[in-house]
C-alpha cells in the first residue's frame, strides 16, 4: 500500500511539474513579437514586478517594472525604424517546476544590424516574471 501510494505521488507531482504547449507557445510569441517589434504585444505576458537583464549592446541593463521593460523594448524596435525584422529561431527548451517554467531559445534577429541571442524566460502563474537577452555574437542558430 505505502508503495502504492508513493508511486501515486510521484505520477502526481510528474504531472504538476511538466509544463504544457502553452507556455512553448506563449514563449514563441514572444520571439515573434521580438522580431515584428510588437511592443504591446510583447507587453501581454509581464507581471507588473517582472524584471529583465538586458547583458550586451547598446541597450545593455537592469530594467524592473513594465514600465521600464516598455521603454527598453520601444528602444528596440526603433534601432530598426520600427520596421519587423527577418528572424531565425532555434528550438525551445522548457524546464519546468510547480513553482514555475522556465524557457530558454536562441534567435537571430537581422534587420540593420543582426543580432544573435540567447534568451531565458521565466513564467510563474502564468506571467513572464523574469526575461534574460543575452547577446551572443558566436551564437549558432540551428532551426
Amino acid at each position: 500500500m505505502k508503495r502504492r501510494l508513493f508511486l501515486l505521488g510521484c505520477l502526481a507531482f510528474a504531472s504538476l511539474a511538466t509544463a504544457g504547449p502553452l507556455d512553448e507557445k506563449k514563449a514563441a510569441a514572444h520571439l515573434q513579437a521580438v522580431a515584428a517589434g510588437d511592443v504591446e504585444a510583447l507587453m501581454r505576458d509581464y507581471a507588473e514586478d517582472a524584471s529583465m537583464d538586458w547583458v550586451g549592446g547598446p541597450l545593455d541593463g537592469r530594467y524592473r517594472g513594465r514600465a521600464a521593460i516598455r521603454e527598453v523594448w520601444q528602444k528596440f524596435a526603433a534601432q530598426n525604424d520600427g520596421q519587423p525584422r527577418p528572424a531565425r529561431f532555434g528550438g525551445i527548451e522548457q524546464f519546468a517546476h510547480p513553482q514555475g517554467v522556465t524557457l530558454t531559445a536562441s534567435a537571430e534577429y537581422g534587420g540593420k544590424t543582426t543580432i544573435r541571442v540567447r534568451h531565458v524566460l521565466v513564467y510563474r502563474d502564468g506571467e513572464l516574471t523574469t526575461e534574460i537577452w543575452q547577446i551572443a555574437p558566436a551564437l549558432k542558430v540551428d532551426e
